[in-house]
């Protein structure tokens, strides 16, 4: 099924990555030829003051009487402008225990979310774990970190396959943009190339194939290190775009102990990555 819906959660303080990461996602949802639909969601109870450098006392007037919100959303009409994009958005002060549920329940109508993710910030971890849980849907993660270099056209994708059914969804639900990219390459991380790995992803990159994805098949060593960190490590390495994975292979109650390769990625992505449960 094509990818014709896409919904974009604002939250939080708007700096500049996250202005920049508006950007990118809203240029994501050009290349789909996709509408895009914004919600910006602030907490009604607590507003947070702003702190003025004596430089910007000319602008201290304007931005006095404009708070995050809606600079996001500014930030959003903007950017959906300059790409002719169709596009709609919507805003609300709700409970701060109820964002994240909120934003869940609209994701649900949509084909996929885009949500710009700060590094290592327990909020983003929180808004996407459960939107994760409780949409049903297809997550693309825009890190703010390195929104600089990101593309919005997804050339060059890695396939993180790990043979569970989490990751055989994260693929079916990416298959729109798996077809139109250049360069698919399935990556098992894996100290040694068993026959069962092999067998498994040979017959991945085969029913790829029958969809018009010709996708290679490759291993990865993780020589002590995390499956995450070499996940991100590979993909900076080879240049890849994206990367498609399924979220929580274990518990979420184990990985949220333990830690884990969704618990890493979300933490820090190194790169667009689109991710299903």
């Amino acid at each position: 099924m094509p990818i014709k819906d896409v919904f974009l959660p604002l939250v939080g303080q708007a700096r500049g990555p996250a202005l920049a990461a508006i950007e990118k996602c809203v240029a994501v949802a050009a290349d789909l030829g996709a509408r895009i639909t914004a919600l910006a969601l602030e907490d009604e109870v607590f507003a947070r003051p702003k702190v003025m450098l004596p430089d910007d006392a000319d602008s201290v007037a304007a931005d006095a009487a404009v708070g995050d919100m809606q600079l996001l959303l500014n930030a959003f009409t903007g950017a959906a402008s300059r790409a002719d994009l169709r596009s709609q958005s919507r805003s609300a002060k709700v409970p701060a225990d109820q964002i994240a549920s909120i934003l869940a329940e609209h994701a649900r109508f949509s084909d996929l979310t885009l949500v710009p993710v700060r590094p290592h910030d327990s909020r983003t971890e929180h808004i996407v774990e459960t939107i994760l849980f409780e949409s049903g849907r297809p997550l693309l993660l825009c890190p703010e970190q390195h929104v600089d270099e990101l593309r919005p056209e997804f050339e060059n994708i890695m396939i993180a396959w790990d043979h569970s059914a989490r990751a055989a969804r994260a693929i079916g639900d990416a298959m729109p943009i798996l077809q139109a990219a250049a360069s698919v390459r399935v990556v098992t991380v894996a100290d040694d190339k068993t026959d069962a790995i092999e067998q498994s992803g040979t017959a991945l990159v085969s029913h790829l194939r029958e969809h018009g994805v010709y996708a290679s098949f490759e291993t990865a060593k993780g020589s002590g290190s995390s499956i995450g960190k070499v996940l991100g490590s590979w993909a900076n390495s080879n240049t890849i775009d994206a990367i498609v994975m399924g979220a929580y292979h274990h518990s979420r109650l184990n990985e949220i102990v333990w830690g884990g390769v969704t618990k890493t990625v979300i933490g820090e992505p190194p790169c667009w990555v689109m991710i299903s449960h």
